[in-house]
């Protein structure tokens, strides 16, 4: 769709984006960061990127972004320049000498995504286009402790960064992805729901600090609802819900176009509002909740039943917010798939007939079950390209 919302910016002369500044300064693997210091560098960059290998026109960028066409070739001369933008041919023009047609270059930088789950680690290597070029599995206890996981991490984004296999380009920097709730502007933990031992652990810190590398923190939900919009999963929906059910159960939200965190970065606890008041106890402190009956009925065998009882709280959800789609990931929806889909848009339609209205679509999100690795590098990727987090 388009996804978040741009970034603001001065003028092309304007202040390094906090992000990319600390990468070119911090990233062990050196990379010219001076083209992107700008907005309106940014927005051109963005162009280069949604227009893929056949690439666009200086003329066209020009038009579509409002700059002089000046101001056009002095970015794009800055762009070149720095290895982020390449010749991709010729196009017939209507008058004069042919255009010359300009292409971003995807392997010009990366950013590695790192997903903590529960009882799972997930690193992927993702290029300027957020395609994934290189992933590491591997298993993890979040419950092991802080030096036992950081060491993990360490690990595994070190085996991707520094690997042989890893096509040339700076690694810009580490996004990381957990179950909250967290402060993702400090990158502090708070109390992980089931693993409170974590509470006030500043992760982004401790993780630059080990890693030498810029590193950002965010719920995992959040992060990929960020990879989902920024990729275009919603097509022309501006607001959606995506539902992640893998060793838990959360939600990211994207509203009007934008990543919704809350203030606290508390928005999207899906999986712990309470829908049986006398319900089994839930890891969080409460009875009920619709990740402790998700996860009893798949560990009964009971997947249209688990199936139901999100659809239920999806459509508490969409009465809630209104949003216009349901996207739906992690790994146990993707082991079974159609019956999550089904499960979920029965309930979505029959309250849609009873109010009278058109059901909101439900769909499965298409990254493969690595949806939260994928936008976890996108939070180093999608402010190079002016589309803010939100």
């Amino acid at each position: 769709m388009g996804g978040v919302n741009r970034t603001k910016g001065g003028s092309d002369g304007g202040a390094a984006d906090d992000t990319s500044g600390g990468a070119a300064r911090q990233g062990r693997h050196s990379m010219r960061l001076g083209a992107l210091r700008s907005h309106n560098a940014a927005l051109v960059l963005d162009l280069l990127r949604t227009a893929g290998p056949e690439g666009i026109s200086r003329l066209e960028l020009a038009e579509r972004t409002g700059l002089t066409p000046q101001a056009v070739s002095k970015i794009t001369a800055r762009l070149r320049e720095d290895g982020l933008a390449a010749e991709a041919g010729r196009r017939a023009s209507t008058g004069g000498k042919p255009r010359t047609v300009l292409r971003l270059v995807p392997g010009a930088g990366h950013a590695v995504g790192l997903h903590l789950d529960r009882d799972e680690l997930t690193a992927v290597l993702c290029d300027l286009t957020g395609a994934v070029v290189a992933e590491r599995r591997a298993p993890l206890d979040l419950g092991a402790g802080a030096d036992t996981v950081v060491e993990r991490a360490v690990r595994e984004v070190e085996g991707l960064a520094d690997g042989s296999s890893r096509p040339p380009g700076a690694v810009l920097g580490v996004g990381v992805a957990l179950p909250g709730p967290l402060d993702h502007r400090r990158g502090v933990l708070h109390r992980v729901t089931g693993f409170p031992e974590w509470n006030g652990f500043p992760l982004r810190d401790v993780l630059a600090r080990r890693l030498s590398l810029p590193v950002l923190v965010d719920k995992d939900t959040n992060a990929a609802a960020l990879g989902l919009a920024v990729g275009g999963a919603a097509g022309a929906f501006a607001s959606f819900a995506y539902l992640h059910f893998g060793a838990g159960l959360g939600g990211g939200l994207v509203i009007g176009g934008v990543v919704h965190r809350g203030t606290r970065t508390g928005a999207g606890e899906f999986g712990h509002q309470v829908v049986q008041l006398d319900g089994p106890p839930c890891g969080c402190g409460n009875r009920g909740c619709v990740e402790a009956l998700c996860l009893a009925a798949v560990a009964r065998g009971e997947t249209a039943e688990a199936a139901r009882v999100l659809g239920t709280a999806a459509g508490n959800l969409v009465a809630l917010l209104d949003v216009d789609l349901v996207l739906l990931g992690g790994r146990t929806v993707a082991a079974s798939p159609e019956t999550f889909v089904r499960g979920v848009a029965a309930v979505l339609d029959e309250r849609a007939r009873r109010a009278g209205g058109d059901a909101v679509p439900v769909r499965v999100a298409s990254g493969g079950g690595r949806d939260v690795a994928e936008g976890a590098a996108q939070l180093l990727l999608a402010p190079l390209f002016g589309r803010a987090e939100g």
